[in-house]
């Protein structure tokens, strides 16, 4: 397997694709005929997701030992901070010093602070390529970040060369851009999950949701409740060995990802999937007695004690300490496959642990089974059905949607990243269906759950469950090439979207992945290089 810990430098290279970089796989039958090779795309048509305008014209700029990346001081210091993080992402395998230096003024890579820019919402960006320099503009920092993750699939990945002339103007689709890891079925480091959050970065990936705890394992720590990451964190799927994070490595990882403009939302799932809480402090539990750790893979079948006062001290203490950690707006509570919870109880229960959430500053997110009791105030809903789900779970969706509470879409059988491509893929499940490239990437998350207008989505989100993953090889392997299709989803206008051409754009991609030492799924039907 190849190594987990990567230095920053290494693994954020790596712009795109220059001559120098070959992938592995041969077309063979995933050409069709009159496929254009990838290398034969023109620069701007292989950016992934697609922008919402590109225009080539005129000489390009010459990318070289003497470019310099500017940053004004009057931006600020984030743009500072901006412009280092560009220069090491482009830097790579080249050599070039690239140096950030103060002004806009004169020729390089330029980066602008423009609040009156026209066309770019919050997160968007202009990226001008012309012979005397490229200029970034947009209205914020995250804009002027997603331009330079456009700018690394522009830029020669081997060295000097011309990055294309021409403009490109872009504007996500949707506010919410987000991949979810569970590191509670099986334990993964705070270090492997930042290699995670450069990979979605670079793709205008906006927000990483962490399973943080379930009946296999609890895995961070609570000061206030510490057998929960002691006794709780010390299993996994299979008996392995399990691990929590510390509080310190718990923040560490949320600076990292705010540095890349990636929200961190953590999830405590309840009030089921709590066995190793209920484990680890037996008055968690109806009767008193705590039960063993847990290291199978069934779901539904533990609950919280509903009745006890002292299970809702648990709820506070916990989402407590976990909204001091975490700078983001939302809190995650779970909610679902409490199987065991009679329904009125599970009503109560969520209406208090949803006041908990708002006494604490953050706003809720739990899994759409919350639209079977009372969804407090703003409350965002994210739907992780099917195909095959019951008419009447989706119209529960579809009331609350309509109530006012924003929906994010995790359809099983698309966006799930631990479904199997296939019968042949020997990681992940298949209780949603196989879910191949194609599928994943072939919908309209504006259009996809009747009556619930593109208005009410507040974004796609594609979760990783790992009862099946336990290596950065298959985490890798399950989930690219299939989270860059969630990427232009969650980003491009519907206008942009389409297999026919997403595949090709695809195909591009693969040098920049092999460049990246992903593991990825060679999908069929895409004409990899």
């Amino acid at each position: 397997m190849r190594v987990l810990r990567r230095t920053l430098g290494t693994l954020l290279v790596l712009g795109t694709f220059g001559a120098a970089v070959s992938c592995t796989a041969a077309r063979g039958d995933d050409a069709r005929p009159g496929d254009d090779p990838p290398a034969a795309l023109a620069p701007f048509e292989r950016l992934l997701p697609a922008p919402a305008s590109a225009r080539a014209g005129g000489p390009g700029y010459a990318f070289g030992a003497g470019t310099v990346i500017r940053t004004a001081t009057a931006s600020g210091e984030e743009v500072r901070q901006l412009g280092e993080l560009l220069a090491e992402q482009l830097r790579g395998p080249s050599g070039l010093p690239l140096p950030v230096v103060d002004g806009v003024g004169g020729d390089g890579i330029r980066l602008r602070l423009d609040e009156e820019a026209e066309g770019v919402g919050d997160e968007g960006y202009r990226l001008e390529s012309a012979p005397d320099g490229i200029t970034l503009t947009a209205r914020t920092p995250a804009g002027l970040f997603h331009a330079g993750q456009t700018l690394r699939q522009l830029v020669p990945v081997a060295g000097p060369g011309i990055v294309p002339g021409g403009t490109v103007e872009d504007r996500p689709r949707f506010a919410y851009r987000g991949a979810m890891i569970d590191i509670a079925r099986h334990f993964f480091t705070v270090e492997q999950v930042k290699r995670y959050v450069d990979q979605l970065a670079q793709y205008k990936v906006n927000t990483l949701h962490l399973h943080l705890t379930d009946d296999q394992g609890w895995r961070l720590a609570v000061d206030s409740w510490p057998r929960l990451a002691e006794h709780g964190g010390g299993s996994e799927v299979g008996g392995g060995p399990g691990g929590y994070w510390t509080k310190d490595e718990y923040r560490e990882l949320v600076a990292y990802a705010g540095e890349r403009y990636v929200d961190v939302v953590p999830e405590i799932d309840m009030p089921g999937h709590v066995n190793a809480a209920l484990s680890s402090y037996a008055e968690l539990n109806c009767d008193g007695k705590a039960p063993e750790r847990y290291t199978g893979i069934k779901v539904g079948f533990s609950s919280l004690c509903v009745a006890k006062e002292r299970t809702y001290e648990f709820v506070d203490d916990v989402l407590g300490e976990l909204a001091e950690l975490t700078p983001g707006r939302y809190l995650h509570i779970g909610g679902d496959e409490a199987h065991t919870t009679p329904a009125a109880d599970y009503a109560a229960f969520m209406d208090r642990a949803q006041a908990v959430v708002g006494r604490h500053g953050k706003t809720v997110i739990a899994w759409h089974q919350l639209a079977a009791a009372r969804p407090a105030g703003g409350a965002v809903l994210q739907y992780w059905g099917h195909d095959k789900t019951p008419a009447a779970e989706k119209a529960g969706v579809v009331a609350a949607a309509k109530a006012g509470h924003p929906v994010i879409l995790s359809p099983a059988d698309r966006l799930y990243l631990d479904m199997k491509y296939d019968a042949t893929t020997k990681p992940g499940l298949a209780w949603a269906g196989h879910v191949p490239v194609e599928r994943a990437y072939s919908w309209d998350p504006g259009a996809y759950l009747a009556g619930v207008p593109e208005s009410a989505v507040l974004g796609v989100e594609a979760p990783l469950w790992t009862e099946t993953i336990a290596t950065r090889a298959d985490w890798e392997y399950m989930a690219f090439p299939r989270v860059l299709g969630l990427a232009e989803l969650g980003w491009s206008q519907a206008g942009s979207l389409g297999w026919d051409d997403y595949r090709r754009r695809l195909a591009a991609q693969g040098p920049r992945l092999d460049a990246q030492e992903v593991n990825f799924h060679r999908a069929p039907g895409v004409p990899w290089s």
